[in-house]
């Protein structure tokens, strides 16, 4: 059921095996012994596209109320069974590192805390706080639905990653203006919309729209794989804490592009371990001055 429920949201074989570490034919198979036990067929594909049957659009709302009643059960007993307080907390893309230094001044300062770390996209993060699948998220919170509170903690400088002979590599910034002509790899819309709409408001504000590199990469790795590969230029955070060889990350400038962090946690949530992250995340994000001027990871310290 789990791994319909997956199927459904990528509508990709290779893009939910993926996202559930197994190879393609393995989750295949066991969306065809579900639909074997259940008597219908949940899913039509052909090798041009995957798509839900009536039934299956029906299962789905199903099989996701399941499964959120399945892992409150787990909590509940967890809970029951222990007096640690548990969080579960998104950190967004593994390459940022915004919230690992989060968790990591929360755990210090909480050692009894116990945390669960989630790898996952806001959109998914949306969906997984309303299923009380998740506690904390981390994201810009423009596409927030109704339930969700936010509070941003960090402007983190926008930059380019380049590959390193590429000819905007060899200054210590790059003017926003600059990119215009460069293809630009975006992410998959359903993944990351909030970042896409930042990118395209920001070129649009420098007079230009820009040329978007048709693929897609799901993780920051491995779109500087691409990069390094010359095919494109990616924009990432500061916090992107991935260096490979041959590319370099430059700051944005004219103007300088500061991208808005927030902490995402459902509406009325009191628990003391929801209340453990948003302070450790307040006190951090004051402490580096991750809001002003004094953030250590300003824009002005020049590439890497």
């Amino acid at each position: 059921m789990h791994y319909f429920v997956t199927l459904a949201e990528e509508l990709h074989f290779g893009r939910a095996a993926a996202r559930e570490h197994v190879v393609p034919s393995a989750l295949s198979q066991q969306i065809q012994r579900l639909e074997r036990e259940l008597g219908v067929v949940l899913v039509e594909r052909n090798t041009h596209y995957v798509r839900l049957t009536r039934p299956g659009s029906v299962f789905l709302t199903q099989a996701r109320g399941v499964l959120g009643e399945v892992e409150r059960a787990v909590i509940a007993t967890q809970r029951a069974s222990s007096s640690a307080a548990v969080a579960r907390v998104a950190i967004g893309d593994a390459s940022l590192d915004s919230m690992p230094q989060v968790l990591r001044h929360v755990q210090y300062n909480n050692p009894e805390l116990v945390i669960h770390r989630i790898e996952a996209s806001v959109p998914e993060q949306y969906r997984m706080l309303h299923e009380a699948r998740l506690d904390i998220g981390v994201g810009r919170a423009t596409h927030a639905p109704a339930g969700v509170a936010s509070e941003v903690f960090r402007h983190d400088c926008l930059g380019v990653m380049l590959a390193g002979t590429h000819r905007l590599a060899h200054g210590e910034s790059v003017a926003v203006a600059r990119l215009a002509g460069e293809l630009l790899l975006l992410a998959e819309p359903a993944h990351a919309p909030e970042f896409n709409d930042f990118v395209l408001q920001m070129c649009a504000a420098a007079g230009f729209r820009p040329r978007r590199f048709h693929g897609s990469a799901q993780s920051v790795r491995a779109a500087a794989e691409l990069v390094g590969q010359q095919r494109c230029v990616l924009l990432v955070p500061r916090s992107c804490d991935l260096l490979m060889p041959g590319i370099r990350w430059l700051p944005l400038v004219d103007p300088v592009v500061r991208y808005p962090w927030s902490l995402l946690w459902r509406s009325g949530d009191e628990s003391c371990a929801t209340r453990a992250v948003l302070d450790g995340a307040r006190a951090l994000s004051r402490k580096l001055g991750w809001l002003g001027a004094g953030d250590e990871h300003a824009c002005g310290n020049g590439g890497r």
